[in-house]
């Protein structure tokens, strides 16, 4: 797609058009593929995002380990739903609760999209989807900020990795976060330039962020870290439409993150060999797992 953001940001800037144009016109030639075609492909995409948060919004969604789900998305957005006033705010609050029931939903086998990957495919549509609802974005808009997310997500994997295993979960989620921040700019009128930017703040808010997860399960702590995700996206994004820039370039700060993840031991790189899967209590719920025992106990 492209090597670097510079490249990107340049190309729009210089043909002054946003960044989810230039990713489309690269696509469309990379795929030898019609502009029609590509843009089909992603509104099917946001329906399955669109339809994975109102089902983890809608009711309690059960992992098949029951180690997670339950309802935590479901819970928080019932509180919100009947006049809960939250200190996060009414935007990131329910975008918070919508990345934690697509990742909810994923952990109980249902239909997501992996953005960039299932255990961070939360973060960007509780972003876009909550702004939607907020300002009243139209579908096109929000699927044109799919495009500037994938364009970004392009670029990190190219120069650095999207996978925990790989990279950890600075990797996962960081990434995921810096994806959405980038769309999120675009959406609210910000520049290319600006978008760059947020993304090397997330970025740079998440390294070192270690892959741990609980029996190996995309579960604990995911869920949770996709909330995390969509709070430091919004950060990001606050930020970058302020003016507010980043010293290390964007480009700089993933690859920072690609040498993070090489050096990082691989008990923090989605083994569960190490940080919170190696606690007393993951230990324990990984054995009750692999010992075949019924999810009641998991609650004890």
């Amino acid at each position: 797609m492209f090597d670097s953001l510079a490249e990107m940001i340049a190309l729009a800037e210089t043909q002054k058009q946003p960044l989810h144009q230039i990713v489309i016109a690269r696509e469309a030639a990379l795929t030898d593929r019609p502009p029609e075609t590509i843009w089909a492909l992603m509104c099917k995409r946001l329906e399955v995002m669109r339809r994975s948060t109102e089902e983890g919004v809608s009711r309690p969604v059960h992992s098949l380990s029951g180690i997670s789900g339950g309802g935590g998305a479901w819970k928080l957005w019932q509180q919100l739903e009947n006049g809960y006033q939250p200190i996060t705010g009414p935007i990131l609050s329910r975008a918070i609760a919508r990345a934690m029931a697509v990742n909810e939903v994923n952990a109980g086998m249902g239909c997501i999209v992996a953005t960039p990957t299932a255990g961070s495919a939360g973060i960007l549509p509780g972003v876009l989807l909550t702004l939607q609802e907020a300002s009243g974005f139209s579908d096109e808009q929000i699927i044109n900020a799919l495009f500037t997310a994938s364009g970004v997500g392009a670029v990190i994997a190219r120069r650095a990795s999207i996978s925990g295993a790989a990279g950890g979960c600075q990797a996962e989620t960081g990434s995921a976060a810096a994806m959405a921040a980038a769309a999120a700019v675009e959406l609210l009128g910000g520049t290319p330039h600006q978008s760059g930017q947020a993304v090397a703040i997330t970025l740079k808010n998440m390294l070192g962020l270690v892959c741990d997860p609980v029996a190996g399960l995309v579960e604990v702590p995911c869920v949770k870290r996709n909330a995390a995700g969509a709070a430091q996206c919004f950060i990001a994004v606050d930020l970058a439409l302020a003016g507010i820039e980043s010293v290390i370039p964007p480009d700089e700060v993933i690859d920072a993150m690609a040498s993070i993840g090489r050096r990082m031991d691989a008990r923090f790189k989605e083994t569960a060999e190490g940080g919170l899967a190696a606690t007393p209590t993951g230990r324990r719920l990984a054995q009750i797992i692999w010992d075949g025992k019924p999810s009641a106990e998991l609650k004890a």
